[in-house]
């Protein structure tokens, strides 16, 4: 008896608090030597923080005076426009602040069913439903579509969240080298034994710049019976004619079967995603996605924000239009001082450094001289091809592009980047 309470009390002794104090000490130790290694590799990302509306001018906390903002998604100038303000306050004044609820029980309201016609709309397709973000709209629709029978080829830089998405289904998994239409074309015909083949891409891609080439994508996919996605978040507002997107751009809007896009960018950029295609894919999205059902509806104000942005695109396309010469002034000034800027013609400029650390510090360098960029690294881009993104806006003027590209001459010099 003695001996079975000398192993209990050997075993249980410490009391439970200081167990408990035990592990957190294991685990802090275990988190300090995870974030040492972040700070040593020179990946450390911080947050700077903005004291004033986004725009391309704004306040920092911490910096006098007025910065230029070249790393925002806010490609049309909306987020701020007094027009897209207005419709947010008058959402949130006559629908309240939230729904709190999912839509299904008691969160939807007639402007969220007014707001996803609006959508189908736009993109010229049956039916769209909203969700809290495009990472929801993704991370929703693969596994409600996909089923063991099927298989998904995805483009190996597709997004995070595309990939997530992937992760979350059962179907086979392909993966094609970026932008290789030959290594596509293998694994369409090794894929041909499964029920549903669907290609998913994006269609720009927001680490480089690129667009994916669509044509050549649904040409394969006619050939070879498979559906096309296309995650639109880098494309909608502002690529095409009239901002529809890639799919527009390439003039291949009647041969993309599915589009993901966001309202967190381009169309006001407060928050929100949505998907939009087939009917039934739609319904059956109400039916099974899980961040749908799972999530509480989109705040009216956002659902207001978002349709007067939609609203103002479909107006005029005027603002479309102002964005290639911008793009083409800061990549052509940039080249032409020693830089190697990625991608061709899409407002997201990648200024390519390779060394993380010194994105980092160049970042920071511009940040001293009025320019708010900021470096990229691995993880979130691949190791040894880390880069300053530069996103043009429709509200820069020239003479912001032109300062900007000054500043990184002056910084690049500094560093060593330029000669």
């Amino acid at each position: 008896m003695w001996a079975g309470n000398a192993w209990r009390a050997a075993l249980f002794g410490v009391p439970r608090g200081h167990r408990a104090q035990s592990a957190l000490a294991q685990l802090r130790g275990i988190l300090e030597g995870e974030l040492e290694g972040i700070r040593g590799a020179g990946t450390w990302k911080s947050e700077r923080v903005i004291t004033s509306r986004q725009g391309p001018h704004i306040h920092v906390d911490g910096v006098s005076g007025g910065i230029l903002n070249f790393c925002a998604n806010n490609y049309l100038g909306l987020s701020s426009h007094p027009k897209v303000i207005q419709a947010g306050l008058q959402a949130l004044e006559e629908f309240g602040a939230g729904l709190s609820s999912v839509r299904f029980i008691c969160g939807t309201q007639s402007i969220h069913k007014n707001l996803e016609a609006k959508i189908a709309r736009f993109h010229q397709r049956e039916d769209a439903i909203l969700y809290p973000s495009c990472f929801d709209a993704n991370a929703g629709l693969f596994e409600a579509l996909l089923t063991p029978e099927d298989a998904v080829l995805s483009d190996e830089l597709n997004h995070a969240s595309i990939i997530d998405g992937i992760r979350l289904c059962k179907a086979h998994k392909y993966r094609y080298r970026h932008l290789d239409m030959a290594d596509l074309e293998a694994k369409l015909q090794e894929a041909q034994k499964h029920r549903l083949r669907l290609v998913a891409t994006d269609g720009a891609f927001s680490m480089d710049g690129d667009i994916a080439p669509l044509q050549e994508i649904c040409r394969l996919a006619s050939r070879y019976g498979a559906l096309v996605f296309v995650d639109e978040c880098h494309a909608t507002g502002f690529l095409g004619p009239t901002g529809r997107g890639t799919d527009e751009l390439l003039g291949v809007m009647d041969q993309v079967t599915i589009i993901n896009s966001t309202l967190g960018k381009a169309l006001g950029g407060a928050s929100g995603g949505y998907t939009t295609g087939p009917g039934p894919l739609v319904s059956l999205l109400r039916q099974r996605a899980r961040p749908y059902l799972f999530s509480n509806s989109l705040p009216p104000a956002v659902v207001g924000c978002a349709s007067k942005a939609l609203d103002l695109l479909m107006e005029s396309n005027t603002i479309v239009q102002s964005m290639a010469a911008k793009t083409q002034r800061f990549r052509s000034k940039m080249e032409a001082a020693g830089f190697t800027i990625s991608g061709a013609s899409h407002p997201i400029c990648p200024v390519m450094l390779g060394d993380a650390r010194l994105a980092s510090r160049m970042a920071d360098d511009m940040l001293k001289r009025g320019i708010f960029v900021i470096g990229f690294s691995y993880p979130v881009v691949p190791k040894g091809k880390a880069r300053i993104r530069v996103q043009i806006s429709a509200v820069h003027s020239e003479e912001d592009i032109d300062r900007c590209v000054e500043a990184f001459v002056e910084v690049g010099q500094l560093h060593g980047a330029l000669p």
